[in-house]
């Protein structure tokens, strides 16, 4: 189910930002930086400090996540079943490796996606026929570069 692209793109953009609903059904969107591809369907994060996403999870293990390249305006969504594999169970230790986090000391449990659903997210940029990922990858690179902390970001 997931492409080479879609792994790359995870790899490279490891900052997911993970949609899940709290038990009154109000959604819960949070970034997690710890993402990694386990393999051709799985994708996972390193919990470090997330009460509300993991607490959310274990009600109702629904997840969405969306990965985005800035500088091409194109990523994926992904949909499926979240499960928590916490410090001391099952193989924690093997995801926390697998993971290559830094933060290992810190990490309380590791959230392995079953991915169920993929699907492409692309700027309506493209939709003139004109932009490519090259042009506009110039354009945001150029863009970002010039920017100072606090400075608008102006189109």
């Amino acid at each position: 189910m997931l492409t080479q692209d879609m792994k790359r793109v995870v790899q490279q953009h490891p900052l997911g930002y993970v949609a899940t609903a709290s038990a009154d059904g109000t959604p819960n969107l949070s970034p997690k930086g710890t993402f990694f591809v386990i393999d051709d369907t799985t994708i996972a994060f390193a919990e470090i400090r997330s009460p509300a996403t993991i607490r959310n999870l274990e009600a109702n293990p629904r997840i969405e996540v969306n990965f985005l390249d800035v500088f091409v305006r194109k990523g994926y969504r992904f949909a499926g079943n979240a499960s928590i594999v916490k410090r001391g169970e099952g193989n924690f230790d093997h995801l926390v490796k697998m993971s290559g986090s830094s933060l290992a000391p810190r990490i309380k449990a590791i959230v392995v996606i079953s991915v169920i659903k993929a699907l492409p997210l692309v700027s309506p940029a493209y939709d003139d026929g004109v932009a490519t990922e090259a042009s506009l990858r110039r354009t945001y690179t150029t863009r970002f570069r010039k920017m100072q902390p606090g400075e608008k970001f102006e189109e």
